[in-house]
């Protein structure tokens, strides 16, 4: 019988599928357990913790940061079937949950729900955000009104969940997605494969290499080989690196709208579009401009019992943003298109946005 190797393939992956079609990545024994030890030590998981399950445990995240994290450090996990504000709310009471893991689709959620002062939520201690930028509106709103710290980190199936995190209250920089863990390292490259100075003028893609580093994309050796560059994988990302080496995600490099010849990141005009009080969940997209190339349209959708028009959003944007930055259309949804994992869907929005 053939003995298991730790750099043989665990798991086939496959990855959220937001802005294109998903593809499996192989990730080893190895890797999983260095993504289970890692994250679980930088948590401080202990095994009288009890830690809230709501994302689906095929999802890399849930996977390696939520199941095998708790197998790991003996943690107990509070399961639901799916995601509902008031079920997840309940169970933190009833359970005395002490650590909260989700995307930043749950936190507004949660934020909404408008029984959320009948619970009790002191038993919790930390919560994690992952799987898409915070907005920092949601993460500050968050922290002041259930009094919890959120620490946010970054990662992808392809690197078997978490690359980098902000490790604790005293060690972190607001709004960044920390700093890699234990056997990764990353970079910030140019379009000629440079690596860039730090500082937020200097975007460029976000480049892994590490223990965390998937095999390869399964029975796709071509998506494989335009993966990596010189042994770093390409992560599709943006983001830059401040002088502590902590990161910052601006946006998915095909998210980028380019208008005019003006670089336009969604991520920073739906982080002004959540500072609008009646703005639940917002998502930016370029649109097709016969004389700009592109324009900026926002897809947004409301919280209950609020109002707003397509004319004061956009007075919104411009009264904070530069004139090429704002959108120019703004569309309402009743709610926005969302995975199992509770990730907006973007290629959902626009036919020609995937």
């Amino acid at each position: 019988m053939h003995q298991t190797d730790p750099g043989d393939t665990a798991v086939i992956v496959y990855t959220a599928g937001t802005t294109g079609r998903p593809k499996g990545a192989e990730l080893t024994h190895f890797q999983l357990y260095m993504n289970a030890d890692t994250p679980g030590r930088l948590f401080g998981i202990r095994d009288d913790d009890v830690v809230l399950v709501v994302l689906p445990l095929f999802h890399v995240f849930a996977l390696s940061s939520i199941l095998n994290l708790c197998v790991r450090f003996a943690a107990t996990m509070s399961l639901l079937p799916r995601f509902e504000p008031g079920a997840a709310l309940a169970a933190v009471h009833r359970d005395r949950v002490t650590v909260f893991e989700g995307v930043p689709t749950m936190y507004v959620a949660l934020l909404e729900h408008p029984e959320a002062g009948r619970y009790d939520l002191s038993s919790l201690r930390v919560a994690v955000s992952g799987g898409a930028p915070i907005p920092a509106e949601v993460l500050d709103e968050f922290e002041r009104r259930f009094g919890v710290v959120v620490l946010e980190g970054y990662g992808m199936s392809e690197t078997a969940s978490t690359t980098t995190f902000n490790v604790s209250a005293q060690d972190r920089r607001a709004y960044s997605v920390g700093r890699p863990i234990w056997g990764v390292e990353v970079e910030v490259w140019d379009e000629r494969g440079v690596p860039v100075p730090t500082g937020r003028e200097h975007v460029g893609e976000l480049m892994v290499r590490g223990v965390n580093v998937m095999r390869g994309y399964h029975g796709d050796p071509e998506a494989t080989a335009r993966a990596f560059t010189r042994g770093w994988f390409h992560t599709g990302d943006l983001g830059y690196q401040d002088q502590d080496g902590f990161f910052f995600v601006v946006d998915r490099k095909k998210d980028l709208i380019i208008r005019g010849g003006y670089n336009v990141y969604p991520r920073e005009v739906e982080d002004v579009l959540y500072t609008h009080p009646s703005v639940a969940e917002a998502a930016v997209v370029g649109i097709p401009d016969h004389r700009l190339g592109q324009s900026v349209k926002a897809f947004v959708a409301l919280r209950p019992g609020r109002t707003a028009t397509d004319t004061e959003l956009m007075h919104h944007a411009k009264e904070r943003l530069a004139a090429y930055k704002c959108p120019q259309a703004v569309e309402f949804r009743a709610a926005l298109p969302k995975n199992a994992a509770g990730k907006i869907v973007k290629r959902e929005l626009e036919p020609w946005t995937g």
